[in-house]
């Protein structure tokens, strides 16, 4: 019985950031970014995955050392690992996404037949879970969430990445948890503001709706209440990638854990701002300075 287990594909990330001639190559995919976090605040994680021969070892290990159970992942030699290219604009607020490679999707199959969990997170990133295998999570967890990032992206022929409708809305039957940008609630939803969007989720049966506004916080949607969450400001930003996974994977430990929703989103919004400081996953503080940052949060924002 893990506390927390995320479930897509690890990637390779190859981040060009306008100040830097050359790109930053690294760890990639939600789930690397989110079993992160979990781990910070000292939760129990695993990941299942698929990964391609060409997958860096040093990755993988890279995850056993920070104590991230692999059992999980699947590698095929004969495959490649899903790769991304993302471009930043000068000022950090936009990308642009291209994939290089997929690996192949999850099946029902690849899921460790034994598998338990507190919370299960589906975050796919390049359409590699079905609704069938959302359906066996469902199962498997206590509490189902989900970032439907990598349902709603469309690929054209030279691999550039654009958001296109979310095929299989079956899905978000299954969940009790929500997460996803502005942009994507709507395009999911088909709806043209937040707030309808939020409802259409709800509608679903979805308990609780998380909508993240980058440098402007996130939104927290709950029995017919939506609360403005605060983005704590960082030191420096370096990296946005990975902010809203981080987020979620923050969020969904202390919820597991019982603590108010409120407290919740504040541990996710300092983790995603010590997430940025750095290129990729490379740094995320420790539980000290994360619930310090929350605090901080919570006492002096939400609590006025």
């Amino acid at each position: 019985m893990f506390d927390f287990v995320s479930v897509g594909h690890l990637a390779i990330d190859s981040i060009f950031l306008p100040d830097k001639k050359t790109p930053f190559i690294v760890l990639g995919g939600s789930v690397a970014y989110a079993s992160f976090a979990a781990r910070r605040l000292d939760a129990t994680v695993s990941v299942v995955s698929k990964v391609g021969g060409d997958f860096p070892g040093a990755y993988l290990w890279w995850l056993e050392q920070e104590g991230i159970n692999l059992s999980g992942v699947v590698k095929v030699e004969s495959a490649q690992a899903t790769r991304f290219e993302l471009k930043y604009t000068n000022s950090l607020s936009n990308r642009k996404l291209k994939v290089k490679n997929r690996a192949p999707s999850i099946t029902i199959d690849d899921l460790p037949k034994s598998l338990k969990a507190k919370t299960i997170h589906i975050a796919p990133i390049a359409g590699e879970i079905t609704f069938e295998v959302a359906e066996k999570l469902r199962s498997c967890a206590q509490w189902l969430s989900l970032d439907p990032q990598g349902l709603v992206r469309n690929f054209d022929e030279k691999g550039n990445v654009t958001c296109g409708s979310l095929t299989d809305k079956r899905i978000l039957e299954l969940i009790d948890i929500y997460k996803s940008s502005s942009d994507e609630i709507k395009t999911v939803t088909g709806m043209s503001t937040q707030k309808s969007a939020m409802k259409a989720v709800h509608d679903c049966g979805v308990e609780t709706v998380i909508v993240t506004l980058g440098m402007k916080g996130a939104l927290l949607s709950l029995e017919e209440t939506v609360y403005k969450i605060p983005a704590y400001k960082p030191d420096k930003v370096v990296d946005p990638t990975g902010a809203g996974d981080v987020f979620i994977g923050g969020f969904l430990v202390e919820y597991m854990r019982g603590e108010t929703l409120l407290w919740c989103a504040c541990v996710g919004s300092a983790v995603a701002s010590l997430v940025v400081e750095a290129a990729g996953p490379t740094y995320m503080g420790n539980k000290t300075e994360i619930y310090r940052r929350a605090r901080m949060l919570y006492e002096k924002e939400i609590k006025q």
